[in-house]
């Protein structure tokens, strides 16, 4: 697959796999960050990785940064809208930075770094997005009314992108991943995880390679029948 991909976050947990797996399957792959510098550092030089930095809550800073990948690489043909973040609270504790942030980074970005590149898929008649939402964006989760919310727009976002843009050789589809071996999860205390895992059918958190194995497939030229589409990958842990 001699395509240029896009994975925003792209340098860590599952973004990382992501790019790895894209590169894999044959892809150049660009991937973005926002703060750790020094693992995106590493990641370029142990993978060859395309690395750029900037902020996908911040459209100018994406219109920028896709003009770089543009020059550098070549023109987008896979964009992964994975980058996101959380910022945790009871709802009625949350405060307007919490929820903002949140909805800037994880469903703002969804325009800011889509925009920049679905004009040139549409010239070239080929595209491939594939944005990542979250188990919490299909069932809801307490303590993350925010996230949630972002997450379950995203599935509203790819359903009407997809649409637009079927005739065009441009297919739009999200992956719900479930609790993953990431570092977000570590953090979780062991008796809340072990608990989350036992609500798990089969029996074990995600890995990153298992979402990066669902990303690829829906990247392929050859799964262009595929489109508005949401796949959970959850283990069993919520059926939609």
């Amino acid at each position: 697959m001699e395509r240029i991909a896009l994975v925003t976050g792209g340098t860590r947990g599952l973004g990382l796999a992501i790019s790895l797996a894209l590169r894999e399957e044959g892809c150049r792959v660009a991937a973005t960050y926002h703060r750790d510098e020094v693992a995106a550092r590493q990641v370029a030089e142990q993978t060859g990785i395309a690395v750029f930095r900037w902020d996908v809550a911040d459209a100018a800073a994406c219109r920028e940064g896709a003009a770089q990948v543009a020059e550098r690489l070549g023109p987008v043909d896979i964009l992964v809208n994975n980058a996101g973040i959380t910022a945790d609270a009871m709802f009625h504790k949350m405060d307007e930075e919490q929820w903002w942030r949140v909805m800037r980074t994880n469903l703002g970005s969804m325009f800011n770094v889509t925009r920049q590149v679905i004009e040139g898929m549409r010239e070239r008649r080929f595209g491939r997005i594939i944005n990542i939402s979250s188990i919490n964006g299909r069932k809801g989760q307490v303590g993350q009314t925010n996230y949630a919310a972002a997450k379950a727009g995203i599935l509203g976002f790819t359903k009407a992108l997809a649409l637009e843009n079927a005739a065009r050789n441009i297919t739009v589809n999200a992956v719900a991943p479930g609790y993953c071996d990431t570092a977000m999860v570590s953090v979780v205390r062991p008796d809340v995880l072990q608990a989350i895992v036992a609500g798990i059918p089969v029996g074990r958190l995600g890995t990153p390679a298992d979402i990066g194995r669902m990303v690829v497939f829906l990247a392929r030229e050859d799964a262009g029948f595929i489109t508005g589409a949401t796949f959970d990958v959850n283990g069993g842990q919520y059926l939609a």
